[in-house]
């Protein structure tokens, strides 16, 4: 039974930190206390020329305040994500959520694990980094301006890969993980699919449990619509096809379960 909700949040705080990204806490009424890592919240904007919300991964829950983090990238002028960035605490904001299915934290507890973030698929490592209990090695992998290190760095052994070399390994994540000699038995990873396709051919090689948390464009976020469908090995009962709904059956995929 779906616990998602509906409903007027305030933004707490918000602030830029990086290039065209931003953080905000938002406080809620249920959907914090509900929410687990992995999921993501549809956000709402008040211009009325956009019809559907945009679909934001969550960074950090806070149950106790029911508040939650969101951290994104602003992709252009008069955008939702634009807008979002003029918000100011005391706003409010209409939030769906919590949507899709989160991260199987038994899968590496007590496990040598492997998070693996790049680009905006870095925020919503954070909070599974927190939950986790496991030995933790953090690889983030950046086009160039790092964020939310510090807060990695709380919560397990950081690396860091960029596209120009200004940090870290100069590379991608898969080269960090070689470089730095890292052999997990559990990996977690979310960002974009040329990152996810060799996270999952490394995964494979190695045989290696490895959950991929996909990112794609979403429309409803509440699987009505099949805008965001990946292939999949298995016939989804849905659409009876090889397909499965990222909102839906995900984010979070087995990565032996689709086609990347």
């Amino acid at each position: 039974m779906s616990c998602k909700r509906k409903e007027k949040a305030v933004v707490v705080s918000q602030e830029c930190i990086a290039e065209d990204i931003y953080s905000m806490w938002l406080q809620t009424e249920e959907i914090g206390e509900l929410a687990v890592s992995g999921q993501f919240i549809s956000m709402y904007t008040e211009d009325k020329s956009k019809l559907l919300p945009r679909p934001i991964s969550l960074c950090e829950i806070d149950r106790e305040k029911r508040q939650l983090r969101v951290v994104y990238r602003v992709t252009g002028k008069e955008t939702g994500t634009e807008q979002f960035s003029h918000l100011q605490p005391g706003d409010r904001i209409e939030i769906l959520g919590p949507l899709g299915n989160g991260f199987p934290l038994e899968a590496g507890a007590g496990k040598n694990v492997c998070l693996i973030g790049g680009g905006i698929g870095v925020p919503p490592m954070l909070e599974l980094a927190k939950q986790l209990d496991a030995k933790k090695n953090l690889v983030m992998g950046y086009r160039d301006e790092q964020f939310l290190t510090a807060e990695f760095e709380r919560n397990g052994e950081l690396y860091i890969a960029t596209d120009d070399g200004s940090a870290g390994t100069h590379g991608t994540v898969m080269d960090a993980i070689r470089e730095n000699g890292l052999a997990p038995e559990v990996i977690y990873a979310c960002g974009p699919a040329p990152m996810l396709r060799a996270v999952k051919k490394y995964a494979e090689e190695n045989q290696v449990i490895c959950y991929v948390s996909m990112e794609e464009r979403m429309a409803c976020g509440i699987g009505a619509c099949l805008a965001c469908v990946c292939q999949s090995r298995e016939i989804d009962g849905h659409s009876q096809v090889h397909n499965k709904r990222v909102c839906k059956d995900g984010p979070v995929f087995l990565s032996t379960e689709v086609e990347i």
